[in-house]
């Protein structure tokens, strides 16, 4: 009896300590004005500001509902439900249905690189640390997001934020993808067996994700009919960024797992995506975690098994703001 005591009561730590408990907390705030492997200074999420910060809520949650523009000091900022216009950046929402499933379109053009952030749960980086993405992005101030890897599900792969590398430890798996936003604004696909966490630093990597795989490369797909990441189904909601030229970026997430939707396969999602243009694309998080958010709306129908529509707490989140 003792025993048995004993067991459950170290398979119940076991699990707290994989999924519940914070491990490694890094704050957003002991990163400001500290240096990353590349030696240049690290800025925390909210030190950037621009005049573009325009989101009215409503009591309902929806933001926009007719063509609003407002004058944003620096020029005109046109709003309605699916768009978001100004001198900045632009962003547009259009809803697909491909393979029996309402995906997701947020076509992006910035006029700067600097305006896709990432923003992490609670302002902290750390395993077990999460949020809803509508609750970081409002944390941040985000004008629309996505989900992002969900970093803190693993124990290795390469993660930088904002130019802060918080994580140096590569993925035991040899074929491991990252995505390697640059600096200016370029972006790669590399392999962590290939090259370590601190070159890429110092190469100018200001974002590195690590959830993968890719989907597009050179314009080609670069998955097989076959791929799945790890505890998929073969059709799943799904969430993916995309690059179509120099600051022009795409951020899409498909809904699945309900009688409206089916799902796509990582396969259908990278035809989908060279549908649209992109010349490279990049498989984030999906299932219960792919949210799509936009100025206080979630977009699509997030959900884990279907049968209940909400949002799933995650590590992370991608976003223009």
């Amino acid at each position: 009896m003792i025993y048995g005591v004993l067991l459950t009561a170290f398979t119940v730590y076991i699990l707290l300590d994989a999924f519940i408990i914070p491990h490694d907390i890094v704050y957003i705030s002991d990163t400001v004005e500290s240096t990353d492997a590349s030696g240049s200074d690290t800025v925390g999420e909210n030190d950037k500001t621009d005049d573009t910060d325009v989101t009215e809520e409503n009591d309902d949650d929806t933001s926009v509902t007719d063509e609003e523009t407002t004058d944003g000091g620096s020029g005109e900022i046109i709003i309605t439900d699916t768009s978001y216009i100004c001198d900045e950046f632009s962003i547009v929402i259009t809803t697909y249905r491909e393979n029996d499933t309402d995906i997701y379109v947020a076509d992006i053009v910035l006029g700067s690189p600097s305006y896709l952030s990432a923003g992490l749960a609670g302002g902290a980086f750390g395993r077990n640390l999460t949020a809803k993405t509508s609750e970081i992005a409002e944390q941040v101030g985000a004008i629309l997001a996505i989900n992002g890897d969900y970093y803190g599900y693993r124990d290795t792969g390469y993660v930088m934020r904002n130019g802060y590398l918080y994580r140096t430890t590569a993925s035991d798996d040899e074929d491991a993808e990252d995505l390697v936003i640059y600096e200016d604004g370029t972006w790669e696909i590399v392999y962590e067996a290939d090259v370590t966490a601190e070159e890429l630093a110092a190469a100018g990597a200001y974002q590195i994700f690590s959830f993968g795989p890719s989907l597009l490369r050179d314009g080609t797909i670069s998955v097989s009919k076959n791929t799945e990441v790890e505890q998929a189904r073969s059709s799943n909601p799904r969430t993916a960024v995309g690059y179509i030229s120099d600051c022009h970026y795409v951020f899409v997430v498909s809904d699945g797992r309900t009688d409206e939707s089916e799902g796509l396969t990582l396969y259908e999602l990278a035809e989908f995506m060279q549908s649209l243009g992109c010349t490279l694309a990049y498989n984030l998080d999906g299932g219960g975690s792919s949210t799509m958010w936009f100025l206080g709306t979630v977009v699509n129908n997030p959900t884990s098994s279907g049968n209940s529509i909400k949002e799933r707490s995650v590590s992370d989140i991608v976003y223009i703001g």
